[in-house]
This record gives C-alpha cells, sequence and structure tokens, in this order.
C-alpha cells in the first residue's frame, strides 16, 4: 500500500520551491547567443518564465546588445512557441526611442515590437504586469523608477502566469535591495572593456565575466 504524501512531500512538489543545488533538473534556458554567459546559467541560458533584472549606471554600454539575439529569436516567426505566430516584446517606459534600423539588423521582427509609455511609474509597473501576465508576450522589457521587492515579486508571478519573460533595467544602487528575480546581473563599462557580474542566479552561482558584449 502506498503511503500519503507528508506535508514536505506535498510542498517539495510545488513549482515554485526551488531546491539549493538542484542544478540537474534546472529548466531550460533561452539561449543568449553569448557563450561564455551560458556556460554560467542554470539551463544554458536566460531563466524563462522569471523576471531579470540588470544593473547598469547609465544606458548604452551594451545592455540591450546583451538581449538581442534572444529576443531576436523570440521574435522570429519560426521560433518553436506553441502559439501561431511569435509573442510581442513589450518595451515599457524606455528612457530613448528605439532604433528600427539597428533592431532589425539584430534580425528583431518590427512586427512584434510593442512601445509603451506610461504617464508615471505606478503605470510602468501596472502595464508590465498585464503585459507578462496576458500570455500574449514572449518578452516584456521594463525602465521602472522604483521596484521593490512586492513590486519584484508581482512581475516574477505575472512572468510565471503568461510563461513571458520579464527584463527590469535598474541602477547599481539597487544592488543592496532585496529581489524576487531569478537572475539579477550588473554591467560595468571601463577602460578594460565591459565587466558583467552575476549578483543572483537561482540554481547558480555568483560570478564574474569580461568583454561578454
Amino acid at each position: 500500500m502506498r503511503r500519503d504524501s507528508s506535508p514536505l512531500d506535498k510542498l517539495l512538489e510545488n513549482p515554485r520551491v526551488w531546491r539549493g543545488h538542484n542544478r540537474a533538473h534546472a529548466t531550460a534556458g533561452l539561449a543568449s547567443g553569448y557563450e561564455a554567459l551560458d556556460r554560467h546559467l542554470p539551463g544554458g541560458g536566460w531563466p524563462q518564465c522569471s523576471l531579470t533584472e540588470i544593473l547598469v549606471e547609465h544606458y548604452g554600454i551594451g545592455e540591450l546588445r546583451l538581449l538581442m539575439p534572444a529576443l531576436a529569436h523570440l521574435s522570429a516567426e519560426d521560433s518553436g512557441s506553441d502559439y501561431a505566430e511569435p509573442g510581442w516584446i513589450a518595451w515599457v517606459a524606455p528612457p530613448f526611442q528605439p532604433y528600427p534600423p539597428a533592431l532589425q539588423q539584430w534580425g528583431i521582427n518590427l512586427s512584434r515590437i510593442l512601445i509603451v509609455r506610461p504617464k508615471d511609474d505606478s503605470e510602468t509597473l501596472w502595464s508590465a504586469e498585464q503585459a507578462l501576465s496576458s500570455g500574449t508576450c514572449a518578452a516584456v522589457l521594463l525602465w521602472p523608477d522604483v521596484l521593490d521587492d512586492q513590486a519584484g515579486r508581482r512581475l516574477q508571478l505575472a512572468a510565471e502566469k503568461g510563461s513571458s519573460w520579464a527584463i527590469a533595467f535598474r541602477p547599481p544602487a539597487a544592488r543592496a535591495e532585496p529581489s524576487a528575480a531569478a537572475l539579477r546581473i550588473e554591467l560595468q563599462a571601463s577602460g578594460e572593456g565591459t565587466r558583467l557580474s552575476i549578483l543572483k542566479s537561482r540554481g547558480g552561482r555568483p560570478a564574474v565575466l569580461h568583454d561578454v558584449v
């Protein structure tokens, strides 16, 4: 006779519970297009259906270039998704105007790009949460003024619900704050090139990489 599952067994069966050092069962990641980075990410790529935070002191040091190969794949007609057409790539409150020719050079399908310009930061977080949970967005990029732990958890849950990938760009000062993100990285530019630091990686370890992008 099979004994009933204990409360602990039932808890461990919950997909939201992460077991330390359980890399063998890590969900397959979305290839970043940068082999050196993928080697340090559990699943061999960006964590899907979750929140990624990218900390940058100022924009334009390679933070978008880092994402382009993966976003190009997600926007492609043959991305391998279960949908009849590729999902939307939503940009929520970008501090600049995305440049279509540059996106096309990276292979981004411009017909799948959405630009959302909310009136304030509360609308930025609300818009991102709605887009993530809709089930129609493959990825949602957002530039919030503030992202506290509670808001981060809401974005994480919305990404899980909609099977979407959330990418939040934040300042380096956020490093001292708690984060619900599955992955948190920091980019720093210097005369020697760009340094990428993996600060937090669910199922992985911190690492420092140089000149990835």
